[in-house]
């Protein structure tokens, strides 16, 4: 099978199962996996149950799409930002799940994002997860604002908007994806008791290093 080819099926596979376990509602979201000389897409306004491998897009890097294929998802400026910038990125998912996007629409979201309440905010790479500004969707000034929200991250929130989650697969990034929604329905609840405390940039700091080889490691 071709790099596309595996590329599709990983993109259709982790686009229903991202539909199925309820983490983005109706046709809201997408899921992209970089190929060769661009990535693979999910379409624009195509419901995911039924979506064929044939109807996932080819977007070029330089914005070029194919004659013939579906038009892609019209937010496939910040999927292509996300390549640009961070080469050790191979998947994108964007979801609009219930907690974290409730949470980007608070002041208090936009402002402190998820911050580190609970060590597992880790996962995504940094002390906190940060917030992107608002933009409208499908422009290049929203791209801009998610690549300054990705530094040094694998995930953010989006104001007004959602959530987008990185990694080296479709699968490892919709792991992510409710990794985040996880911690922002945590986040929200202990905001609903009041006083929460949070964990210092040092605890932190170890935290982040020991997810560095968390799990099962390949033996020398």
């Amino acid at each position: 099978m071709s790099a596309e080819g595996a590329a599709r099926a990983s993109v259709l596979a982790a686009t229903l199962a991202m539909s199925r376990s309820g983490l983005t509602p109706g046709k809201s979201g997408n899921v992209s996996a970089r190929v060769p000389g661009g990535m693979v897409i999910t379409p624009t306004g195509v419901p995911y149950e039924g979506l064929t491998e044939a109807q996932l897009s080819f977007v070029g890097e330089d914005g070029a799409t194919r004659e013939g294929e579906p038009l892609p998802s019209s937010e496939w400026h910040f999927h292509m930002a996300v390549y640009a910038a961070k080469p050790d990125v191979g998947a994108v998912v964007h979801t609009h799940s219930r907690f974290a996007t409730a949470l980007a629409c608070t002041e208090t979201g936009q402002r402190d994002g998820i911050p580190p309440f609970h060590y597992m905010v880790a996962v995504a790479g940094g002390t906190d997860i940060a917030c992107a500004p608002y933009a409208t969707f499908g422009t290049e000034e929203l791209a801009g604002h998610v690549v300054a929200a990705l530094k040094g991250r694998n995930a953010c929130l989006l104001a007004h908007h959602g959530v987008i989650a990185c990694g080296a697969t479709p699968e490892k990034a919709l792991a992510l994806a409710h990794e985040v929604e996880t911690l922002a329905a945590q986040y929200v609840t202990a905001l609903g008791v009041g006083g929460v405390r949070l964990l210092d940039r040092d605890e932190m700091a170890r935290v982040i290093g020991k997810f560095r080889t968390y799990g099962q490691q390949p033996k020398a």
